[in-house]
């Protein structure tokens, strides 16, 4: 299946956890627990990090660098 010339294969990319920026095939992400709660599991691009775009664990509102 294509849409303009792309291939679609399974499900998307995962994302960035707070900005929702799909991570690119060879960045290389961090996984993580939120470090308050550790009930969350937190994914961070290497752009939003570099941004320094502040993130936010849904469960209890910690909000990390």
């Amino acid at each position: 299946m294509s849409i303009r010339g792309a291939r679609i294969y399974g499900p998307s990319p995962p994302a960035d956890s707070t900005t929702n920026w799909p991570l690119a095939p060879l960045e290389r992400g961090v996984v993580f627990a939120c470090p308050n709660c550790g009930k969350t599991t937190i994914v961070r691009s290497a752009r939003a990090r570099k941004l320094g775009v502040p993130y936010r664990c849904p469960e209890c509102g910690f909000v990390g660098p």
